[in-house]
């Protein structure tokens, strides 16, 4: 499945993350999968490259795991990072 970078670079987040309660509890998921946006952090936690989970996981775009891993840069490097930690606690 190739899907360009560039696209969903520029795709809101609605686009790229879907939650569904009928998906796996509502858990967030990569849009089109069954994959939980949480097993991409939990992977590279633990030392996995970003090429290994994108073959565990192949129904996971690789422009969508970098899309993802652009906005968690984009919010945790904000300046706003204070009020987003603060409505995420």
């Amino acid at each position: 499945m190739q899907i360009n970078f560039i696209v969903f670079y520029h795709m809101n987040i609605n686009a790229l993350i879907t939650i569904d309660p009928d998906i796996l509890s509502g858990q967030p998921v990569f849009a089109g999968t069954r994959v939980p946006v949480e097993s991409l952090f939990d992977h590279l936690e633990a030392g996995v490259s970003l090429d290994e989970f994108l073959d565990d996981f192949p129904t996971v775009a690789k422009a969508q795991a970098i899309a993802v891993l652009d906005i968690a840069n984009k919010l945790l490097t904000s300046k706003n990072i204070n009020q987003l930690y603060a409505a995420a606690a």
